[in-house]
């Protein structure tokens, strides 16, 4: 970690120690704790609790639990992979990664397997944070074109972005997927603001987009999750900017459950809806996002209680409905293709469409 967005990780293997290293994402905002993962059930236990969490660092994640596997027994490849795989079953950058190292250590001898697994875990790392770093350059790029035509109006006009859940360098290698263009927007002097999502039921807005921001000193508000269409009928919001779990080759996004609810909000205030994400967010397999992508169901005590800090400032949980009541907690649901603007990827901006995405893929 440091104090530049750029630079700051939630995961990284301390090569001195031999240790694989994550902030516990479910303690944040109230606690920072840097926990040891040493097992393969630790690796899946962080992927599972949402100790780690957003589709990228899910992937990274997946990639050190089979090296940890690896090392403790070099025959496991196969079993550690389908271990892994079982974890979370929407963001589709956990079985990406886990294809990429199985392919890439079966002809590895067994007794190298573990060495050349780290290896390939640590490129994962840098390459999405570069990865990253490039979907800022490109969703910056975007931010100055529309900073631009506000200020032709106003000269002291504001950037107001609304974003969703979180997808900052808490969620991925570094800088994030829809913040790193804020982040780079901030350090290059534009002024922008973020309205931040609280996200229901985990809170990640509340908890770490909010404390992201606030981190790097970037303006922000935090507002209820039903609070975006009211500030889009106003004017409030210049752009919305979400990641992505799983893109589909015909462009639709499956995202963060409330994601699609903002997509309309925007469409019919013609507000535009950005998504940002690495290549290795796409399923190029699927087409149809709503009827084919697996969306992860959660227990049902995430909506049923709340997590924070009483008035002494001791963590606790506390019910907020009636016990006999019936829950449902989809994690995620799929905006169509139509309603985004546009994919802000490493390779560039790209339409949300077929052939847009198979510009993506001419790429790779």
């Amino acid at each position: 970690m440091s104090n530049a967005s750029g630079d700051m990780r939630t995961l990284w293997y301390d090569d001195n120690a031999q240790q694989l290293k994550i902030i516990d994402q479910t303690q944040l905002p109230h606690q920072l704790l840097i926990m040891d993962i040493d097992t393969l059930e630790q690796a899946c236990d962080a992927i599972v609790q949402m100790r780690v969490r957003g589709a990228p660092l899910i992937g990274i994640t997946a990639a050190f639990g089979v090296y940890l596997a690896l090392k403790k027994d070099p025959d496991t490849l196969a079993s550690a992979c389908n271990t892994l795989a079982k974890t979370r079953p929407t963001a589709v950058n956990l079985q990406w990664a886990l294809t990429r190292l199985a392919e890439g250590l079966v002809s590895v001898p067994p007794a190298q397997r573990a060495e050349a697994a780290l290896e390939m875990a640590k490129t994962l790392l840098a390459e999405d944070a570069a990865a990253c770093s490039a979907i800022g350059d490109a969703g910056l790029a975007l931010l100055e074109k529309l900073l631009a035509v506000k200020q032709a109006r106003a000269d002291d006009a504001v950037l107001n972005v609304l974003t969703h859940c979180n997808a900052g360098w808490l969620a991925t290698g570094a800088w994030g997927t829809a913040l790193a263009p804020i982040y780079k927007a901030h350090q290059a002097g534009l002024p922008v603001h973020v309205w931040v999502d609280e996200t229901r039921p985990r809170n990640q807005g509340a908890s770490l987009t909010a404390w992201e921001l606030a981190r790097s000193g970037v303006p922000h508000t935090l507002i209820v999750d039903n609070a975006g269409g009211h500030l889009m009928q106003h004017g409030m919001v210049d752009i919305c900017l979400v990641g992505s779990d799983r893109t589909t080759a015909s462009g639709d996004v499956c995202n963060k459950i409330g994601t699609y609810l903002k997509a309309l909000a925007a469409f019919d205030n013609r507000v535009p809806f950005y998504v940002a994400l690495p290549t290795s967010t796409i399923d190029f397999e699927l087409s149809d996002g709503v009827r084919e992508i697996p969306i992860e169901e959660r227990a049902s005590t995430e909506v049923s209680h709340v997590a924070g800090l009483d008035a002494s400032g001791t963590a606790c949980r506390v019910a907020i409905a009636p016990p006999d009541t019936t829950f449902s907690n989809y994690g995620f649901d799929v905006t169509p293709a139509r309603l985004v603007s546009g994919l802000i990827t490493e390779k560039g901006i790209f339409p949300a469409t077929p052939q847009g995405l198979l510009d993506i893929k001419a790429w790779l």
